[in-house]
């Protein structure tokens, strides 16, 4: 059984973000970059699989798009036991939206032979959760989003699942080849090790660019996008906080009057 596991490479949750003068993006010079969560509960969703599921005889394939940097998620993968890791690497990619995304993903993986794909409910950059969606359409499977609980079939043909929706939990059946995203919930992603980290710098990577996925420099051009980013900006900068003086009942009295009247909270 053949399995894939998307992973894309995000800025750190505790990075220092400025956006560019001119507002087309992030200044990524100095930030670190690092493992999508939601993309390491995909990666630990397929170790999980085989590790428990043994007469299956998984085979997991890491798989992520973006630039030479993003080869770190793939170490990263490696070294939390994934088998074989691929990347998709073309100055082309750069600024391509989801479903382009999607159309670069699908063309690498059509002819993998895949079983089932795993990749995260969504990314904490852009967090449009669109990509999985995207590519289960393109590739005609079906999809189950915001997974946070799976029982497999006794010949790993057909899976119950089990998704988070608001104020409530769907039960879907599904039938493979199937595309799963993972929510917060289902696993808990390990911590590579750091032999394995050593281990996984001499591991191989096989790069594809987009002559290699039949893409023209025509096909990822800004005019062939479906949709376009607009210009980044960084939110308004907060107010300094303001202290209340005075005995409990007359801070409250003050408080309830500011919120009132000047913030116009209630």
């Amino acid at each position: 059984m053949k399995i894939l596991a998307l992973a894309k490479h995000v800025p750190d949750s505790t990075a220092n973000i400025k956006v560019k003068e001119d507002g087309s993006g992030i200044e990524t010079t100095g930030v670190k970059f690092v493992m999508n969560p939601f993309c390491e509960f995909a990666v630990e969703a397929a170790l999980q699989f085989r590790e428990k599921n043994t007469d299956a005889k998984a085979e997991i394939t890491a798989m992520t798009l973006g630039p030479k940097t993003a080869v770190e998620v793939l170490r990263t993968a490696y070294a939390m036991g994934v088998d074989q890791a691929v990347h998709l690497c073309d100055d082309l990619f750069d600024g391509i939206d989801e479903l382009m995304v999607a159309r670069v993903l699908a063309s690498a993986i059509k002819d993998g032979g895949f079983d089932l794909i795993f990749t995260g409910k969504h990314a904490i950059d852009h967090d449009r959760g669109q990509v999985g969606p995207a590519l289960a359409e393109c590739l005609g499977w079906p999809h189950v989003g915001a997974v946070t609980g799976v029982e497999w079939g006794a010949d790993f043909k057909s899976a119950t699942v089990r998704r988070r929706i608001e104020g409530a939990e769907e039960i879907v059946e599904v039938q493979l080849p199937a595309l799963l995203s993972i929510d917060k919930g289902y696993v808990e992603a390990r911590y590579p090790s750091l032999p394995g980290l050593m281990k996984a710098k001499k591991r191989p990577i096989d790069a594809k660019d987009a002559a290699a996925l039949g893409f023209s420099a025509a096909d990822l051009a800004k005019e062939a996008m479906g949709t376009s980013m607009g210009e980044f900006s960084p939110p308004p900068p907060r107010p300094p906080g303001r202290m209340i003086e005075g005995e409990p009942e007359q801070a409250a009295e003050e408080l309830v009057k500011i919120l009132r009247d000047e913030e116009k909270v209630i």
